[in-house]
């Protein structure tokens, strides 16, 4: 039976001091400085690839958390925060490299990833340094399944599904769907499968297609979904993959609800859709506007700092992403507290018990190491404003 630890919530000071963009790793040190104690936290995203911009937005939340708190109190001793970040290039070949360079940094726990897939490539270098991890937007089972070092702090893609379908079926009276995701990505084949699992739970028909790496026309997809007379056009992609699919889907005139998860959470997907005549609805982990207070604070930090406002699409939209790095920088935060040391081994143990309200809600961990989450937003880009309307807060009953 795993030792369980209660974490303590503490308040730390806030000062203000920017870190450098996403794109490399922080300065390297060991466990003390001229300027005392280090404790180095592990940020493991992608700053390029296919989820490049996802990564960004998810690291400028840990990257504003450290700057609003840079100290940490564990065991009675005051330690400075360092990020270490490394750049797994959406990559699942590349990323056990990345991974492998926040081992030989010494850091005590791991942030990330955005993406799925390069999480599970990753998994057993973190196992096997016995560094624990922390998902912040992964969303496949797979990454907490049969082990007890990765954790996360996110719904999984069970939930999102069923979320999904259930607002197809509710909102549009959808019968027919069709459902586009990208040939060996853990996250798109994985969330098409629990949405196609509902929808037909449901009463409904689906129509599947899936598209290889490299892929950018989607002229013929689009085609397919419209001669199959489907009702709503579901595609779980990147963010790269989804600016190309409204472009096209606009030019061919697809009438059709276009839905997606969490990736399509972004600047992204709301400058691609802009002026276009596109439908566009998304399931996510934030609303702006749901933490007045951290809203302002971070949009001031970002257009305080040339290099955030870059990494963040070039405005100050405010993620969902970017929510949830924020949070699990303070869970990370909470786990050290709670152990009393840098140990990893020990953060690891303490992680089970920790418990944080944080701007996207309150955050625990079941006996598997996922989330406790039952809740999820749903948004609509709006081409007009430009901006993300909320449409309703959507559970699984």
């Amino acid at each position: 039976m795993k030792k369980r630890v209660t974490a303590v919530l503490l308040a730390a000071a806030m000062v203000s001091t920017l870190l450098a963009g996403c794109s490399g790793g922080s300065s390297s040190g060991g466990s003390s400085s001229a300027d005392g104690n280090v404790v180095k936290i592990g940020v493991y995203e992608p700053a390029s690839g296919d989820n490049g911009a996802g990564g960004k937005q998810e690291t400028l939340g840990m990257q504003y958390a450290n700057q609003e708190t840079p100290t940490v109190e564990i065991g009675g001793t005051e330690y400075t925060v360092q990020l270490e970040i490394v750049d797994n290039e959406s990559s699942n070949d590349k990323g056990p490299t990345a991974a492998s360079t926040l081992v030989s940094a010494g850091v005590s726990v791991v942030l990330g990833s955005y993406g799925s897939g390069v999480s599970i490539a990753a998994s057993d270098i973190f196992k096997n340094a016995g560094i624990p991890a922390i998902g912040v937007t992964c969303t496949n089972p797979q990454v907490t399944e049969g082990n007890t070092h990765y954790f996360r702090i996110c719904f999984l893609d069970p939930f999102q599904g069923t979320v999904l379908a259930n607002f197809a079926n509710d909102n549009f009276s959808a019968t027919k769907a069709y459902v586009l995701t990208k040939l060996g990505d853990d996250y798109s084949t994985g969330l098409g499968y629990y949405f196609t699992e509902a929808f037909e739970a449901l009463g409904g028909e689906v129509v599947a297609e899936t598209f290889q790496e490299g892929n950018s026309d989607f002229t013929s997809y689009i085609t397919s979904a419209r001669n199959a007379g489907a009702e709503v056009f579901f595609a779980p992609v990147s963010t790269e993959a989804a600016a190309l699919i409204i472009e096209q889907a606009a030019a061919q005139g697809l009438t059709v609800p276009i839905l997606a998860g969490d990736t399509w959470d972004s600047n992204v997907i709301l400058n691609a859709a802009s002026g276009k005549d596109v439908d566009i609805y998304v399931t996510t982990f934030y609303q702006e506007g749901g933490n007045p207070e951290f809203d302002e604070g971070i949009k001031e930090w970002i257009n305080s700092n040339s290099t955030a406002k870059a990494n963040n699409g070039g405005d100050d939209t405010v993620s969902g992403l970017t929510a949830m790095g924020y949070d699990a920088y303070y869970v990370a935060l909470e786990a050290l507290k709670a152990a009393g040391s840098t140990d990893p081994a020990a953060v690891n143990e303490a992680l089970w018990d920790v418990t944080y309200t944080g701007v996207t809600g309150d955050i625990s961990f079941n006996e598997i190491g996922d989330a406790n989450r039952d809740m999820a937003y749903v948004k609509y880009a709006n081409t007009e404003t430009g901006a993300w309307d909320f449409v309703t807060e959507q559970g699984v009953e």
